[in-house]
């Protein structure tokens, strides 16, 4: 017996991303208790996140909370929470798309969804965004599997694949693929496209800030005056968006853009938005090749406008990632693969409401 108190807690692998799942159940209703809560399991407030189980950097520190639908049509409820690790900050505001390839492995051996023989597929509702995205998970002999031959860029190892089909994604936070009503617009005498598609994102070609595109995220990272830049243009962005000041959130993203090296179709340098990422996010995936088939983005007009149905090869710092693309019923379906692990199972220990705030 201690003085902290105890969490059911699983921590998986999803796509390229980290991190802990919980049931809604098990955590306190009130989002400030809950986002309390999480500040402490992860340890934030401290770059490395010594004092908790977060891994020092944005894509090992999410959380993703998963319950029962509360919406038609859909199979359980997902809300994602981005934990920043230097900072006591909760980021509810955007999807994970990675961490949603966990969610229906997760939902299914939590019994929240009835397992089928061969292949389940569980429609997954999106809170942050309201969004729908059918999950296609293996499920030989009735139960998950995670072992298999999908590999992903960013990740060691091969394992079971997961299909994620987006349905719908444009508007995911403004309600409009393009938010300002106009495809590509000039911020602080750099062209950009604002976008929402499965997230928010800001899209210029690298080379507009003398840089080539096909940069380490080690040494855009150390570029502070790039950084700053980069965060200047996106809170602009942002305010055009109908977003309001986002100098707090980490939407919308900055993303570099640029002609591809290695035979895709696209360069790609993703922002986290303070930080680079060093692969690429699924949901910044789908925006980024939804852009290339929107006729005056600043993508299509770099690589050549694309037709339905295409599949786009995005290359990022870790490899590349393919997203198809086509419509049925007059909306743009994205599909992706991806991979999904069970890291660890049990419960987290954290520090009772009234003493989380020592942590810092």
């Amino acid at each position: 017996m201690n003085d902290l108190f105890s969490i059911p807690c699983v921590m998986m692998r999803g796509g390229t991303s980290k991190g802990a799942f919980f049931l809604a159940s098990d955590l306190p209703e009130d989002p400030q208790e809950r986002d309390q809560i999480l500040l402490s399991v992860m340890g934030s407030g401290h770059p490395l996140q010594i004092d908790g189980i977060g891994g020092g950097n944005p894509v090992t520190s999410k959380v993703a909370i998963v319950r029962p639908s509360s919406v038609p049509g859909a199979d359980v409820d997902y809300l994602f929470a981005q934990v920043r690790p230097d900072r006591g900050v909760v980021d509810t505001s955007p999807n994970c798309g990675n961490m949603l390839a966990a969610v229906g492995p997760f939902a299914a051996e939590a019994g929240l969804v009835r397992v089928r023989q061969g292949t389940t597929v569980i429609r997954i509702h999106n809170v942050n965004t309201r969004k729908i995205i059918e999950a296609e998970i293996p499920t030989p002999n009735g139960q998950v599997s995670y072992l298999g031959e999908a590999a992903i860029d960013g990740v060691p190892g091969r394992a079971a694949p997961i299909a994620l089909t987006f349905m719908d994604a444009a508007g995911a936070r403004t309600g409009k693929l393009l938010p300002t009503g106009h495809p590509s617009e000039v911020i602080d005498g750099i062209e950009v496209t604002c976008i929402d598609c499965a997230m928010p994102m800001m899209l210029l070609e690298a080379q507009a800030l003398g840089l080539t595109g096909h940069e380490t995220p080690a040494e855009l990272n150390a570029d502070a005056a790039l950084i700053a830049r980069l965060d200047a243009l996106r809170v602009e962005a942002g305010r055009r968006m109908g977003l309001g000041d986002v100098g707090g959130q980490v939407i919308p993203k900055p993303v570099l853009i640029a002609r591809p090296a290695k035979g895709g179709d696209l360069a790609v340098r993703y922002f986290m938005p303070q930080d680079c990422h060093p692969a690429l996010a699924t949901t910044g995936a789908v925006g980024i090749a939804t852009a290339c088939v929107t006729e005056g983005t600043v993508a299509s007009r770099l690589i050549g406008m694309r037709d339905l149905p295409a599949v786009l090869a995005l290359e990022h710092p870790s490899g590349q990632i393919d997203v198809r693309l086509r419509l049925r019923d007059g909306k743009l379906l994205a599909g992706i693969l991806r991979t999904a692990r069970r890291l660890f199972e049990g419960r987290v220990l954290a520090r009772p409401l009234n003493e989380v705030g020592r942590a810092a």
